[in-house]
């Protein structure tokens, strides 16, 4: 990952990007709940679509942040 210079521990910055990722599951929580008021009732397909592209982001943010914790893992 990007290497930078910071007087932070490994702990700080694990727990940093512990934070982050608990954001970003907060956020792919949210929107599967809206995912699911969007199905109820008439399916409005354009939020249904919106949201879905917004759970792709989320996840490919998630998979970056995690390899970033991983790196700080090893």
């Amino acid at each position: 990952m990007t290497t930078t210079t910071t007087t932070l521990t490994n702990a700080d910055k694990l727990s940093v990007v512990n934070q982050h990722l608990k954001s970003i599951d907060f956020g792919i929580y949210n929107l599967e709940i809206d995912l699911l008021e969007a199905n109820a009732g008439t399916v409005d397909q354009e939020a249904v679509s919106n949201i879905n592209s917004r759970l792709s982001g989320l996840t490919a943010k998630r998979a970056v942040v995690k390899a970033e914790l991983d790196s700080l893992s090893e």
